[in-house]
């Protein structure tokens, strides 16, 4: 039990015959749920850059400022998205920033070989990705190479972006047209070292990181400091986070990274669109798998940092099938269905459960890979189920976590079982008390008594995101077929609450 949150307690019940009960204590709320758990990823990686960010300063048929999409970056605003991870991933380990710096003319191209050897001309780099972030309002997470790069030229790139004062990299911005530093805070000290980014060992990266955190040299700083982060494990490699918390000076590091995908069968992604029962009992068991991953590197980092001085970042994270019929096998462009709001509303419930230790998370990706939130086709775009969720849970964002006890029935198939409910609850500056609940289960709606502790609360209201089947998505052709819409059915008595989760759905409710 964490001794930050000795208040909260989550009770999953496996009896087939509990009753569905959250017990909230609104006065006991201490904890604040981090906006940055509701970050984002955008790596060069298929249409998620090119053609779903950003479209190029001479583009005419897609409206934009500065070649940002205009339509895009309003979507996003909408969610309050706190931070943008870039440029990858695993492509962030083959990417030398001095390619994509100064007049578009003269920048080198590049072959992703990561992701569909498609040849790139570097016309986004470090001040396209500064251009999207302000007018994105959001703060930049650069992901730095160090799988094929070297020790100075990441120090380089973080005096570029952020020295103010003279020197070689900060005359050279000047000369870039940015004489003012950007002041980049997160720095990840490359991604996957376990994997793409150069199969090391958590002996051999631990060393290689004290290395690279030596030389990013941030003394200058006056009025900021650069926030360190490791990169971290795979699923419950425990391991990995073993060896970094103990062999990594803690004024050297500031957050350790975790990665895992709610994926079927690495071998058998399966459609996004077209799956049976028994494929979305496993892809809610492999989400669910997120909160044992979670407290399991929790138990680890609490051994070392008592203190609760590291951030656990998951800065990557999502359901992932096969490619869309037709499509570059190397893009990862698939649909969005109800099957993926489901994944969304689960795991950020369990993040923010976790907020004394989870600082940061980033969705797997923010347009056209993997569970988008935005999906573009030339000059259109649809919202999925999953931009739904995140905008209907943003009321968490920067609120305080409120203690809880949960009681749940099982979303039962083929003898095996999940917990069918899944709950966060937060209180805002304003005071309001937000409730979020997510029912995986595909065949019952699941009644539900909020037991609601330590204030009188008088008005409830709420919206739902629901569709006919869990299969269901938004087209081009129909983008509004899953939408949130108001949700009354929730009934407040004397501070008990008592209202009925349809199957498959997200609702959130506020309590005033």
């Amino acid at each position: 039990m964490k001794k930050a949150l000795m208040g909260l307690l989550m009770l999953v019940s496996m009896g087939v015959h509990s009753q569905n009960k959250l017990v909230l204590n609104t006065d006991l709320a201490e904890t604040k749920i981090s906006k940055h758990i509701y970050g984002h990823f955008s790596e060069h990686l298929g249409r998620c850059i090119y053609g779903g960010l950003y479209v190029g300063e001479e583009n005419k048929l897609v409206p934009h400022i500065n070649g940002m999409r205009t339509d895009v970056v309003e979507a996003l605003k909408k969610l309050e998205i706190p931070n943008l991870r870039w440029p990858g991933g695993c492509f962030a380990d083959t990417y030398h920033w001095k390619d994509g710096i100064g007049p578009k003319g003269d920048r080198p191209t590049i072959v992703n070989s990561w992701w569909g050897n498609v040849t790139e001309d570097n016309s986004f780099g470090s001040h396209e990705f500064m251009e999207l972030v302000k007018q994105l309002d959001t703060e930049p997470y650069i992901s730095g190479n160090v799988g094929s790069g070297t020790v100075q030229e990441f120090s380089d790139w973080v005096q570029y972006m952020n020295f103010d004062g003279k020197s070689p990299m900060s005359d050279l911005r000047a000369q870039n047209g940015h004489p003012e530093p950007f002041k980049v805070k997160y720095w990840g000290v490359g991604n996957e070292a376990w994997g793409c980014g150069g199969h090391m060992t958590a002996e051999y990266y631990a060393n290689v990181y004290r290395q690279y955190a030596t030389y990013i040299n941030t003394s200058w700083e006056k009025d900021s400091r650069v926030f360190k982060i490791a990169s971290g494990a795979s699923d419950d490699d425990y391991h990995w986070t073993e060896v970094l918390m103990r062999d990594i000076p803690r004024h050297m590091i500031d957050g350790v990274g975790v990665h895992h995908y709610s994926v079927i069968d690495w071998n058998n992604k399966g459609s996004a669109t077209d799956f049976n029962e028994d494929q979305y009992f496993t892809t809610m068991t492999r989400a669910w798998d997120m909160e044992r991953i979670v407290s399991g590197h929790e138990a680890i980092m609490d051994k070392y940092d008592p203190e609760q001085k590291v951030g656990m970042m998951v800065d990557e994270w999502g359901g992932w099938y096969d490619v869309e019929p037709g499509t570059n096998g190397g893009f990862l462009y698939q649909q969005n269905t109800m099957r993926d709001a489901m994944i969304a509303g689960m795991t950020l419930n369990i993040f923010n459960n976790h907020a004394d230790r989870v600082k940061m998370a980033n969705l797997a990706q923010v347009v056209n890979v993997l569970q988008a939130v935005i999906l573009t086709d030339e000059e259109r775009i649809i919202l999925t189920p999953t931009y739904h969720v995140m905008e209907m849970y943003k009321v968490h964002q920067d609120a305080t976590l409120i203690p809880m006890h949960l009681t749940t029935d099982d979303y039962e198939f083929n003898g095996k079982k999940l917990p069918a409910i899944s709950a966060s609850a937060s209180k805002s500056e304003d005071g309001k008390v937000h409730v979020s609940l997510t029912n995986i289960d595909l065949n019952k709606d699941h009644e539900i008594t909020i037991d609601l502790r330590g204030e009188d609360l008088t008005s409830v209201s709420g919206r739902i995101l629901v569709s006919d089947k869990v299969q269901d998505h938004n087209t081009f052709e129909n983008p509004n077929k899953v939408v949130p819409q108001e949700f009354n059915e929730a009934m407040l008595k004397k501070n008990m609450l008592t209202l009925e989760v349809p199957a498959s759905s997200v609702v959130v409710l506020e309590l005033d």
